[in-house]
């Protein structure tokens, strides 16, 4: 993939006349993409009807026609007309608005980020839009059907306002700091909705699956109010298209064309979220289309130059959009029936395309790991330059300790029912009483499971991050976390192997350990390149996501919040065997990483550096990812899914000691283990006796701090 340049063709240094303005299209330009707009309407149109003669009542479409002309066909004694007006309409045209407003959305945020990877959801605006609805549904908040669009558009104009503010001009070299940070913020704002899900099951029953987009509506009413307002914002789109396209040429060339770039930018996202918002209000967060249709509709740029144009581009984006989604429909309506459909969310086959869209894109892009935006991980953008001293190292390394030890203590009073130091003395001693002792047993394995899977993603995150040289890594690049979620579900919601508690564990890790192995192969087309890495690892984990979301939706949903819990990350219910694997595998990795400590600072330095010293770049880099596959695979043991420790612990311990692996791996375990038993503790005492998972509040915590460093290193 090729990002478009960030500024006009270069000019000799003498050049004095103004970068040229985009040419009008000629006759045969606007005639070939008026043709190609009338040839996506029909392809609408006949999907559509193909759309229509599918549904649960079995009323095929020549029955389903004949009544729509007045003949007396009925199925279980409702009319054909009931029917259509009641069911397939409706479903029909929430497809067409929805596709219409994700594909403008997309195109729009495209084009002013500069960056094919742009789209609503890798903005989070989708996740921002849902997390404001949820709010207003947990806490009860009568909101009328025409307020809460503006609720979601409140929502997910936040989160694009904190993604885009954080990553600044956001092209070429900045594609994989876009969508980390998107994904991140997403990420953080996710496991927020989770939270308020578990909370407040009650107030919240049916979001989950909602929050998957789906199409069914009870009638046409809010399509027929939704298509107005994508309608009205696509036609003052396609007016401000001359803006955009000489905004293409780059922010220097736009103004000395006289194009107000500030305004002009801010409108388009301000105008991308009102789209996204109204798509969330009527359908839920329909993922990947804002991403599919805009990148398809610039392909086809290559052979109808119209294209090139905004007043094409647009709307093509949109007609795609709406194409994708009622083709994703109809298709899984038409291969499982559709009954046997309504278990699936239109959602999760657009996500599904959507993971396998970001691989082909970064397996076709250049790699930019030598571009100063990115940040080596060894010297991390706006850290300090200067090299701590071993005193330094050595006063860091007793306080965190200090402090991992009193959080211990802490950790073992804490809970329902607060203990005393003399009741731990008495646990030890075997002359606690019952209720104590049975307390302590259950904290003790708690305790030690937080606190070494802590330490395994401090490890594995620290491991990431030099390899890939990118310090806003993290494991869960490595599918470790995307496999694992699949996995369990899959033993829970089948009874694979029984089901329990051990079958659910050792599939998670297997399951785990292929993603990484499926990732690995992919990204080691023409050597395994940091950025290519990294993006392969998020398309993956979005397509898995979708599978999981998809096992979770047809199990039984008493069983749900047991699952989202475990995907949220939790040590409840954990015994001393569940620690077993975590400590044999550091016992293992911890001296053979410090081993590997100086290959590990040539990694972390660029790619030529260690093949001048007689290192295999890509051959190393497989064999440290590897370890921190294993580490974080025998985390998911422990805690289950847990998000941001493996990027946060490496980061703080760069930032106090120095980019000395020697010195950054013990400190990062320490910071890890003290990051999880916070989050665990904190999760079984704010509101005891019910319980938060530990990922969620990590994710919560985890996310203000995720801001700080993309801020600190644009």
């Amino acid at each position: 993939m090729t990002s478009a340049p960030q500024s006009a063709a270069p000019r000799s240094p003498d050049a004095t006349e103004p970068p040229a303005a985009p040419q009008r299209l000629g006759a045969s330009g606007v005639w070939t993409g008026a043709a190609l707009v009338v040839v996506l309407i029909v392809a609408v149109v006949l999907t559509g009807l193909w759309h229509l003669s599918q549904g649960t009542s079995g009323m095929g479409a020549w029955d389903l026609f004949r009544g729509l002309l007045g003949a007396d066909v009925r199925v279980g004694g409702v009319s054909a007309t009931d029917i259509f007006s009641g069911s397939r309409l409706p479903r029909l045209a929430a497809g067409v608005v929805v596709g219409l407003a994700l594909g403008v959305a997309g195109c729009l945020l495209q084009s002013v980020t500069r960056n094919q990877l742009a789209s609503p959801d890798t903005l989070a605006v989708t996740a921002g839009a849902y997390f404001a609805l949820t709010v207003v549904a947990a806490f009860g908040i009568s909101v009328p059907v025409l307020a809460s669009s503006g609720v979601a558009f409140v929502g997910g104009l936040l989160a694009a306002a904190v993604v885009l503010g954080l990553t600044g001009r956001t092209s070429g070299s900045g594609t994989t700091r876009l969508i980390l940070a998107g994904s991140a913020v997403a990420m953080a704002l996710d496991a927020g909705t989770t939270m308020l899900l578990i909370l407040f099951k009650e107030q919240t029953t049916g979001l989950f699956a909602w929050g998957s987009g789906s199409l069914g509506q009870l009638d046409v009413t809010a399509a027929s109010r939704a298509l107005p307002v994508v309608v009205l914002v696509l036609i003052l789109a396609v007016l401000g298209s001359r803006r955009l396209d000489v905004l293409g040429l780059g922010e220097d060339a736009a103004t000395s064309l006289g194009v107000p770039v500030r305004s002009t930018r801010w409108l388009a996202i301000v105008a991308a979220v009102i789209l996204a918002a109204t798509s969330v209000t009527l359908a839920g967060p329909i993922a990947f289309v804002g991403l599919g249709a805009p990148v398809v509709a610039r392909l086809l740029a290559s052979k109808v130059s119209a294209l090139r144009r905004h007043a094409f581009l647009l709307p093509v984006s949109g007609l795609l959009g709406a194409l994708i989604i009622l083709l994703a429909d109809a298709v899984v309506r038409g291969l499982l029936g559709a009954e046997g459909a309504t278990a699936i969310p239109t959602g999760i086959p657009t996500s599904l395309l959507g993971g396998v869209l970001i691989v082909v894109l970064a397996l076709r892009m250049r790699d930019a790991t030598a571009a100063p935006s990115t940040g080596a991980a060894g010297s991390p953008a706006g850290g300090s330059k200067s090299v701590p001293g071993r005193r330094r190292f050595v006063l860091v390394a007793l306080i965190v300790a200090a402090a991992l030890l009193v959080c211990l203590v802490v950790a073992m009073l804490a809970g329902s029912l607060w203990l005393r130091l003399r009741d731990i003395v008495l646990w030890f001693q075997g002359a606690a009483p019952s209720l104590i002792d049975y307390a302590l047993d259950d904290r003790f394995a708690r305790v030690a499971a937080a606190t070494l899977a802590g330490a395994a993603l401090g490890l594995s995150g620290t491991v990431v991050q030099s390899t890939v040289r990118n310090p806003l890594a993290e494991p869960g690049l490595l599918g470790i976390t995307a496999g694992a979620g699949l996995g369990a579900v899959y033993v829970i919601s089948t009874g694979f192997l029984g089901g329990g508690q051990g079958a659910m564990v050792a599939m998670a890790v297997a399951a785990g350990l292929v993603t990484f192995g499926l990732i690995a192969v992919l990204a080691w087309r023409g050597g395994m390149l940091p950025d290519r890495f990294v993006l392969v690892g998020i398309g993956v984990g979005y397509a898995l996501s979708a599978l999981t979301t998809y096992l979770l939706l047809s199990n039984d949903p008493w069983q749900t919040p047991r699952i989202m819990t475990w995907l949220s990350g939790t040590t409840y219910g954990k015994a001393l065997i569940d620690v077993a694997p975590v400590a044999i595998c550091l016992l293992i990795a911890v001296p053979l990483l410090f081993l590997l400590r100086r290959d590990l600072d040539l990694m972390a330095v660029d790619e030529d550096t260690p093949r001048i010293l007689g290192l295999r770049p890509q051959r190393t880099r497989l064999s440290l990812l590897i370890l921190a596959a294993l580490l974080a695979a025998v985390a998911v043991v422990a805690v289950g899914t847990v998000g941001f420790v493996g990027l946060v612990a490496p980061h703080l311990a760069r930032g106090l000691v120095g980019a000395r692996h020697a010195r950054i791996m013990p400190v990062s375990m320490m910071l890890g283990a003290l990051l999880v038993l916070i989050a665990d503790t904190l999760g079984r005492t704010l509101i005891a006796p019910s319980q938060l998972p530990a990922g969620a509040m990590i994710a919560l915590v985890g996310a203000p701090y995720f801001v700080y460093l993309i801020r600190k290193a644009r």
